[in-house]
């Protein structure tokens, strides 16, 4: 039985993700794009954060590019409130939080930099005419204060006036980095943005991860040593948890084959490492995460040991185990890897979508029933595009960029 790559699945997905675009469009609030709830309703006291806003503004680009009626309003709601409510125009760079009052939280988060940067890249392939110098603006951030050219790795975050910045070195920041650095490079073509990902790749993963059984290592000190007991005494943390958080894993072993695509797109030969090691991580995910304790799902996060911490299991990781399944099988051609995302669908289907209040939970139990412990609320639909349009897409250029040129469904049959 095969789904990938044949336009009965891709019809499904399709369907799926106008329910998704449909669900996310609630979260449109007059500062940017607010925390949706569980019920799909914006929760007010969360304010808005510019990683959700910036998400958002990536997500109706590809949706504008998809033809959706009322996606490229929501591209200029996005550009609007990153121009406007979200932007420091003393000192530069976005706020990390906003609410009407004004703001919440003034510090300036790379994480949150690097997803305006990849929304800001994703809405010029809509043809917006302030896309490109929000792009513009946004890599001079970047360039200024997030890549360091000494270390060539990307920094964490700094205080609102860009004049102090964090004694810690992350591996997430660093990861979405690559991810908004491959669709720079396809809307700008300047051969930066590869070298930088490639190098950051070489540092985590195959410096680091491979030496450790792949159980990626997010938290170093400025020196770029490992700090293995990073937050121990909070686990459960959502951006920073201790120990391995799989999840990321596999996201990095996707990022890697679209970085070879890339790569072999400009008649290169790829580092042979690139695929290796974006096998390694994936069967290392399956390995520690997946239903460790008997029941199906990926656990959160796992110790040095594999073990796992927190036994939760948190949307994200099987919608991005998703992705690296279509791109492994992509490359290899090999069996197991559709058989696993068509195991990984059917979990969703039984456990984690909801036809009734709308998306997807967020977060399960041990026992796969809907809990709280690390997320509450449905707050955006990033993470959900990756498993429904990747597997439409081939994997070089970028989402956005490959939406825009009509690549949607150019490999079914």
């Amino acid at each position: 039985m095969k789904w990938l790559n044949t336009l009965s699945h891709n019809r499904w997905l399709e369907q799926e993700t106008d329910r998704i675009l449909d669900f996310g469009k609630n979260a449109a609030v007059p500062t940017g794009f607010g925390w949706l709830g569980n019920n799909g309703q914006v929760r007010s006291d969360m304010g808005t954060h510019l990683w959700i806003t910036a998400r958002m503004l990536h997500v109706y680009a590809v949706a504008a590019n998809m033809g959706r009626p009322g996606a490229y309003a929501l591209v200029e709601h996005g550009i609007n409130a990153l121009n406007g409510p979200l932007r420091d125009k003393q000192h530069g760079g976005w706020y990390a939080c906003v609410n009407d009052e004004g703001v919440i939280d003034a510090s300036k988060q790379g994480y949150q930099h690097f997803f305006v940067l990849l929304g800001a890249a994703s809405a010029v392939t809509t043809g917006h005419p302030q896309a490109r110098k929000l792009l513009d603006d946004a890599i001079e951030v970047i360039e200024r204060y997030f890549w360091s050219e000494q270390e060539q790795m990307c920094l964490e975050s700094w205080d609102e006036a860009f004049s102090k910045t964090e004694d810690y070195r992350g591996g997430n920041v660093n990861m979405h980095a690559v991810e908004a650095f491959l669709i720079v490079y396809d809307v700008t073509h300047d051969r930066k943005w590869l070298d930088r990902a490639l190098r950051i790749a070489s540092v985590i993963i195959h410096d680091v991860a491979r030496k450790g059984e792949y159980r990626v290592n997010e938290h170093f000190d400025t020196d770029w040593n490992p700090i293995r007991d990073y937050n121990i005494d909070n686990p459960a943390h959502r951006f920073r948890a201790y120990g391995g958080t799989p999840g990321h894993w596999i996201e990095w072993g996707r990022l890697m084959l679209h970085l070879r695509a890339a790569l072999e797109a400009r008649f290169e030969t790829p580092p042979e490492w690139l695929l290796e090691d974006a096998k390694g991580l994936f069967h290392a995910t399956i390995r520690d995460a997946w239903a460790p304790d008997g029941a199906d799902g990926f656990v959160y996060s796992v110790g040095w040991d594999g073990k796992p911490i927190v036994r939760e299991r948190v949307r994200w990781p099987i919608v991005e185990a998703m992705g690296t399944a279509y791109a492994l099988y992509t490359v290899t051609g090999e069996a197991q890897y559709e058989a696993w995302y068509q195991k990984w669908w059917d979990y969703c289907i039984k456990y984690l979508m909801d036809y009734e209040n709308g998306s997807w939970w967020q977060e399960l139990d041990t026992n796969n029933e809907v809990t709280t412990k690390v997320w509450d609320g449905k707050q955006d639909i990033y993470h959900l595009l990756h498993c429904l349009v990747i597997p439409r897409l081939p994997l070089a250029p970028g989402l956005a960029p490959a939406v825009a040129a009509g690549l949607l469904d150019s490999q079914a049959k």
